[in-house]
C-alpha cells in the first residue's frame, strides 16, 4: 500500500508540474494593458528595479551588521600543543627545562563595547543610510515610469497612424477603381489611374514601414517592462480618444519646487550623512571604552592520554580604555577634509537648483509649443477632411480634376499623421514637465 501511494503521488506531481509552470508563465502576462497596468508591471518585473530593491535589502543588512557590535561579543579560543623540546629558563646561572610536554587551553571571552565612535556613527546614520537607499530606488522608479509612459504612448499612437494609413489605402483603392472605370468609359485618360496607383503604392510602402517600426517599438516597451521575451506583443487597450483626453493645458500654471525633486532629496540625505561624518571625525579625540570578562581552561600533562585529567583555570574581568594621544595631525586633517566636503556639497545644491530651473524652463517651453502645435494640427485634420470630401464630390460631378483630389487626399493623410505625431510630442513633453516639477511619482 505504501509503495502504491508513493507511485501515485509521484505520478500526480509529474502531471501537475507542467500545468503549474504554465499557470505561472500565464500569470506573468497581461491580458489587457492600460498605461497604469504597464507601469505597475514594469515596477514589479524590471531588472533595474528588482536590483534596487535587493540593494535596499543589502543596505538594511549592512546597517544591522554594524549595529550588532553594540551587543556582547563572545569568543572562544582553543589550542592543543606538544613540545618537541621544552623551553629553557635560567635559574641562578643554571639552565633548566620548564613546563610539560603537552598543553591545551580553551578561553572564553566576553567583550562589551561601552563607547566607540564607529558605533555612534552607525547608530546616528542608520536611518539616513536606509533613507538614501530607498530614495535611490525611488529615483530609478520615477525614471522607469517616465520611460514606460513615453514608450506606451509611442506604441499606441504608431498603431493609430497605421490605422490612418489603412483608411487612406482604402480610399486610394476606391479612387483607383473610379479612375479605371472613368478611363474605360473614355471620360479621362490613363493619367488619373497612374497617379492613383502611385499614391496607393506610396501609402502601402509607408504603412509597411510603420508596421516594422511598431515591432521595434513594441520590443522596446517589453524591454522596459521586463515583459517575457517569447510572449506576443503587449496588448494595449487604450485608444486615441482616451489618450487625447489626457492632453490639457492646465499644467502650464504650475511652478517648480526644488524639494519635490528626488535628486534634491537625495542631496539633502547626503548632506545629513556628511554632517554625521564631520561629527565622527571630531569624536576621534574621545577615548574608546569597553568591558571584558575572560575565563580560561588550562591543561598540562607529560602524558598525552592524561592531558585533560587536570584543569588549571584562570579568570579575569576589567575595563579597557584606549586614547590616541598623538597621530601626526591626522585627526585635524580628517576634520578639515570633512568640513570641505560639506562646503563642496553646498555647491552641488547650487548647481542642482540651477539645473532644475533650466530643466523646468525648457520643459515648460517645449510643452507649451507642442501643445499649441497639437491644437493647430487638430484643427487642420478637420479642415483637410472637409476639403477632401468636397473635392471628391466635385470630382465625381466633373467640376474638379483628379489631381485636385489626390492633392487633398495627400494633405488629409499628412494632417492625420502629423496630428498623431503632435499628440505623442505633447504627451512626452508633459512627462518631462512632470519630472522637472517633481510631480511624477511611482505610486501606481
Amino acid at each position: 500500500m505504501k509503495r502504491a501511494f508513493y507511485l501515485l503521488a509521484v505520478a500526480c506531481g509529474l502531471f501537475l508540474s507542467p500545468q503549474v509552470f504554465a499557470q505561472q508563465s500565464t500569470d506573468s502576462l497581461l491580458t489587457s494593458a492600460t498605461l497604469q497596468e504597464c507601469v505597475r508591471y514594469a515596477l514589479s518585473h524590471q531588472p533595474v528595479i528588482r536590483q534596487s530593491l535587493i540593494d535596499e535589502a543589502i543596505t538594511d543588512r549592512t546597517v544591522k551588521s554594524k549595529l550588532a557590535d553594540w551587543y556582547p561579543q563572545i569568543n572562544l579560543d582553543y589550542n592543543i600543543q606538544h613540545y618537541l623540546e621544552l623551553p629553557t629558563s635560567i635559574f641562578g646561572g643554571n639552565p633548566t627545562k620548564v613546563g610539560v610536554a603537552n598543553t591545551s587551553t580553551a578561553q572564553f571571552g566576553l567583550n562589551q563595547n561601552l563607547f566607540t565612535r564607529d558605533l555612534l556613527l552607525a547608530t546616528n546614520t542608520a536611518r539616513d543610510v536606509r533613507k538614501q537607499s530607498h530614495q535611490t530606488t525611488a529615483r530609478n522608479q520615477i525614471d522607469l515610469v517616465a520611460d514606460v509612459s513615453k514608450a506606451y504612448y509611442d506604441v499606441l499612437l504608431t498603431t493609430e497612424q497605421i490605422k490612418v494609413l489603412s483608411e487612406d489605402i482604402t480610399r486610394l483603392e476606391r479612387s483607383l477603381k473610379d479612375a479605371n472605370n472613368q478611363y474605360a468609359s473614355g471620360i479621362v485618360d490613363k493619367t488619373d489611374a497612374k497617379r492613383a496607383t502611385i499614391s496607393l503604392n506610396n501609402a502601402k510602402a509607408q504603412q509597411k514601414s510603420a508596421r516594422e517600426l511598431l515591432t521595434a517599438k513594441q520590443a522596446y516597451l517589453k524591454q522596459l517592462m521586463g515583459y517575457p521575451l517569447n510572449s506576443g506583443d503587449v496588448p494595449l487597450t487604450s485608444d486615441s480618444s482616451s489618450v487625447a483626453a489626457q492632453v490639457t493645458g492646465e499644467d502650464t500654471l504650475l511652478t517648480a519646487d526644488y524639494k519635490n525633486r528626488i535628486e534634491y532629496q537625495l542631496l539633502e540625505t547626503q548632506q545629513s550623512l556628511q554632517q554625521a561624518n564631520l561629527k565622527y571625525n571630531k569624536w576621534s579625540y574621545l577615548p574608546t571604552l569597553s568591558a571584558f570578562i575572560n575565563y580560561s581552561f588550562a591543561y598540562q600533562n607529560e602524558q598525552l592520554s592524561k592531558l585533560y585529567s587536570t584543569d588549571y583555570p584562570t579568570s579575569l574581568l576589567g575595563l579597557k580604555l584606549s586614547l590616541p594621544i598623538f597621530q601626526g595631525g591626522k585627526r585635524v586633517h580628517n576634520i578639515r577634509m570633512a568640513e570641505l566636503q560639506i562646503q563642496r556639497l553646498q555647491w552641488d545644491f547650487s548647481a542642482l537648483r540651477s539645473q532644475i530651473n533650466s530643466q523646468y524652463a525648457q520643459a515648460m517651453a517645449t510643452y507649451k509649443s507642442n501643445y499649441n502645435d497639437y491644437l493647430t494640427l487638430k484643427e487642420n485634420v478637420q479642415m483637410a477632411k472637409d476639403v477632401y470630401d468636397m473635392l471628391q464630390l466635385q470630382y465625381k460631378e466633373g467640376i474638379k480634376t483628379y489631381l485636385d483630389v489626390l492633392v487633398s487626399e495627400t494633405e488629409l493623410r499628412s494632417a492625420q499623421l502629423n496630428f498623431y505625431n503632435s499628440m505623442y510630442q505633447v504627451l512626452s513633453s508633459r512627462i518631462d514637465l512632470q519630472k522637472a516639477l517633481g510631480t511624477l511619482t511611482a505610486n501606481y
